[in-house]
């Protein structure tokens, strides 16, 4: 990524009537608890399976909810931010790939620090994977987030795959200092942090809008189903050992919101949904769900899958969600993990799958170079943040809320499902 300094056009304004500093609580304490019991999960899922049986049916819940999902998180109508600033800050060159350092300003003031992996030779426009993170803290040999070892793997491996990988920060963590993470309004601004870097990697990387993917473990699948949900350009996903009917996440940054819960409104009663309907708000785009033994995704291929499965099969696309289920592993994005993950987005976004498993399905990442975090820091001491940064959580929650939220049907407006 050629480095590069480009400027936000100022905010178009702020809200009339300006919104409270938090979003409001519903009467419907559900879920309550992070983890209802697999029991009460599963009991609730197929009573949500009653509650329609086509696809007309179908449609019309999933509007519901995601047009709560959407309202919940302060996305609809979309704020008008203006311009995405884009600032790369260094440059390796790598086997096979690159990796730059970069810093995205997706609302004037707020800077997201990211890593661009792209091929070392391409022609084209190329596929995009967008890879989030999850809650996996570092060690004294693996750094946190996406510095990881696990991160950079993937990321590489898909670059010398012929994709364009972006990884960046969850709010609060990695170079993230200028808010803290463990915040409900947290859900909103990284599901919003997402789509604007879309924004920017349509706008500067030279990517194909027909080829765009998502990928995330833990905390990071819960963020790749959320802007699955609400932005139609992510074509593909593979969220990793997250989707489950009785886990809603344990960070308020995934269940802080009452996202989970649909008021009673003219369309219907009050519904209660799970991060299962969020997956399945992705049909019938391709979704490939990676599931474990030893976590909360043990049920999947009897409780999950099968619900996704129903949905996929009303919108006529029985075949384009699958599940790969290790039930003898652990909640990570692992080696096999990956595997799965790899060859999927192979078929899905028409990547180079020789460059990247061997004949036996292996996957080749002996040419992968896993940095130093300091080798990806896009912040420094000859990089320092501007003045104009944004300090604390009151004050970047307030900058998102008092962003413009254009009125459907004006001129240049459009809610998250419609970009």
């Amino acid at each position: 990524m050629t480095p590069r300094r480009r400027r936000l056009a100022p905010a178009a304004g702020i809200v009339a009537l300006l919104l409270s500093a938090a979003p409001a609580a519903q009467d419907d304490p559900w879920p309550g608890p992070h983890d209802v019991g697999d029991e009460v999960g599963a009991r609730a899922l197929a009573e949500a399976r009653g509650t329609w049986s086509d696809r007309g049916s179908w449609e019309a819940r999933s509007g519901r909810i995601r047009r709560h999902l959407a309202k919940t998180l302060r996305l609809d109508p979309f704020p008008a931010a203006g311009e995405v600033g884009v600032e790369t800050t260094g440059q390796r060159a790598l086997d096979g790939y690159a990796v730059s350092n970069v810093r995205f300003e997706t609302l004037p003031g707020l800077f997201v620090h990211a890593n661009v992996y792209e091929p070392a030779a391409s022609e084209g426009l190329r596929p995009l994977v967008l890879r989030s993170h999850g809650h996996f803290r570092g060690t004294d040999t693996d750094p946190e987030g996406r510095f990881q070892g696990d991160v950079q793997r993937l990321a590489g491996l898909l670059a010398r795959g012929g994709a364009v990988v972006i990884t960046w920060d969850m709010m609060g963590w990695g170079e993230s200092h200028q808010v803290t993470h463990r915040r409900p309004e947290t859900t909103a601004l990284q599901t919003f942090n997402t789509m604007r870097i879309l924004d920017a990697a349509l706008e500067h990387l030279d990517v194909d809008p027909d080829r765009v993917a998502m990928t995330g473990s833990s905390g990071g699948g819960t963020q790749t189903f959320l802007a699955t949900a609400l932005d139609p350009r992510i074509g593909v996903c593979a969220p990793v050992v997250m989707v489950s009917a009785h886990f809603f996440g344990g960070c308020d940054c995934e269940s802080g919101l009452p996202i989970h819960a649909v008021p009673e409104d003219a369309q219907g009663p009050r519904l209660r949904t799970s991060n299962v309907e969020f997956a399945a708000l992705a049909a019938p785009r391709p979704q490939l769900l990676v599931s474990v033994g030893g976590d909360w995704t043990r049920n999947t291929p009897e409780v999950e899958i099968p619900y996704l499965r129903d949905v996929y099969r009303a919108l006529g696309a029985p075949g384009a969600v699958s599940n790969a289920h290790f039930a003898d592993e652990q909640h990570d994005y692992g080696p096999s993990k990956r595997r799965a993950v790899v060859a999927f987005l192979a078929d899905a976004l028409g990547l180079d799958r020789a460059a990247m498993l061997g004949r036996d399905g292996l996957l080749l990442e002996g040419p992968l170079t896993v940095l130093d975090r300091s080798q990806l820091t896009a912040t420094t001491a000859s990089h320092p943040l501007p003045p104009r940064a944004l300090d604390g959580d009151d004050a970047v929650w307030r900058a998102f809320v008092e962003l413009e939220r254009p009125a459907a049907g004006a001129a240049g407006a459009a809610a998250p499902t419609g970009r």
